[in-house]
């Protein structure tokens, strides 16, 4: 398995698969080809269905800059290799083709020439959560140790930068008010539900905590803003909400919080490896469910659970959002991503309280579950699957 800094990208939203992959990928073109005179991008399958409202022309337009891109979006067409494809061609004065490129967006803000996924660099030996647990157990290890092993020396750097990002994404998201860009007119709820919140008590108020946060990221997700993939853009408000909920209630040391990322990078790696992360792979299930399961193992690590627990804690955040659907409205990730981002959140805090009152034993594993949700998100049909032609897309648009 490749690092978890992978898991853990900062850049701007709204989507790490059609803003900040394509954006990369069209940076990369124009390196390759300086002496062209302008470029020109197909948009296939997924990503030209939801592009407009993912701000995929803005991105590719600021990329290429100052030399003018033009966007040809092929909604009918879903390329074999996978629904995320793009392909780019330099073009000289006279529009003669100089290069041509075709690749794919893969989930997470990688990118692919097959359309599969090939680890950057591998670093991990085992890559099946039965395998890690039973290391860890033998060697006395907590996960967060297991991936400490394996990363480079700037990992903890690397992770405090990740966790400065979230928490001014949340401290922002809650001071920014108004409505968010595109057609749906959507207000900005954060700043009022953190208010909202001071006038409960207990766990009450915490859990209203838990929306505030997370919607803070979301929406600035939604703007377009600096955030961190986690993994994706689309579920980047689930994990911050969680450890930050927990970091500001009992005052738990940065040094514990930067911990707790490792266990959500190592559970998020494992699906990422093992399954998928892309919307538009496998369903909102492998974005808002991996990001679930991710907060659920790292908060069982904050709460000193066994790793036997924070396994379980991290089966049960994805189990419960398996055949989740990918269907934003317009494209935009707005309704019902924002609020999915939310409800991430505290069903994490649930798993997390679940599994520390058990044992950690269980009947499904954590790998059974997510070889069950790489399963389902191919056994979806592909409108449910980020093209915004089925579910909530479909039935709010007539």
């Amino acid at each position: 398995m490749e690092s978890i800094k992978q898991i853990f990208k900062i850049g701007n939203g709204p989507s790490s698969s059609h803003t900040m992959a394509p954006r990369w990928a069209a940076l990369e073109f124009a390196s390759r080809n300086p002496e062209a005179a302008a470029f020109s991008v197909t948009l296939y399958g997924s990503l030209a269905a939801t592009g407009k409202g993912h701000y995929t022309d803005r991105s590719l337009e600021e990329a290429f800059a100052p030399k003018h891109v033009e966007i040809f979006w092929d909604y009918h067409t879903v390329l074999k290799q996978h629904p995320n494809g793009m392909e780019f061609k330099a073009l000289d004065q006279e529009k003669n083709v100089l290069d041509t490129w075709l690749t794919f967006s893969i989930g997470g803000g990688d990118l692919s020439d097959t359309g599969k996924r090939k680890a950057h660099k591998t670093i991990y030996p085992l890559n099946k959560m039965a395998d890690i647990l039973t290391y860890c157990q033998e060697k006395g290890l907590h996960f967060w140790e297991y991936v400490a092993m394996h990363e480079e020396e700037d990992l903890w750097d690397y992770l405090d930068e990740v966790w400065q990002t979230m928490k001014a994404a949340i401290r922002r998201g809650l001071q920014n008010e108004g409505v968010l860009p595109g057609p749906l007119h959507l207000a900005r709820r954060a700043a009022s539900y953190y208010i909202k919140a001071q006038g409960y008590k207990g766990s009450m108020q915490r859990r209203a905590m838990a929306f505030s946060y997370a919607l803070a990221v979301a929406e600035e997700n939604a703007e377009g803003t600096k955030i961190v993939t986690a993994p994706t853009c689309g579920s980047c408000g689930v994990i911050p909400s969680v450890l930050y909920l927990n970091q500001t209630s009992y005052n738990f040391p940065e040094s514990r919080i930067l911990r707790a990322l490792a266990t959500a990078g190592l559970i998020g790696t494992l699906i990422k490896h093992n399954a998928s992360i892309s919307g538009a792979e496998v369903g909102c299930q492998g974005e808002i469910g991996s990001a679930c399961s991710m907060s659920a193992a790292a908060a069982v690590q904050l709460f000193g659970g066994s790793i036997a627990q924070a396994e379980y804690a991290a089966s049960i955040g994805m189990e419960h959002f398996l055949g989740l659907t990918c269907d934003p409205i317009h494209g935009l990730v707005q309704i019902p991503c924002i609020e999915r981002n939310a409800f991430g959140a505290t069903r994490a805090i649930d798993a997390n309280m679940y599994a520390l009152l058990s044992d950690g034993t269980h009947r499904v594993s954590f790998d059974t579950i997510i070889e069950v949700m790489k399963r389902t998100g191919h056994d979806l049909p592909s409108i449910y699957k980020e093209t915004s032609e089925g579910g909530l897309a479909i039935v709010s648009n007539t």
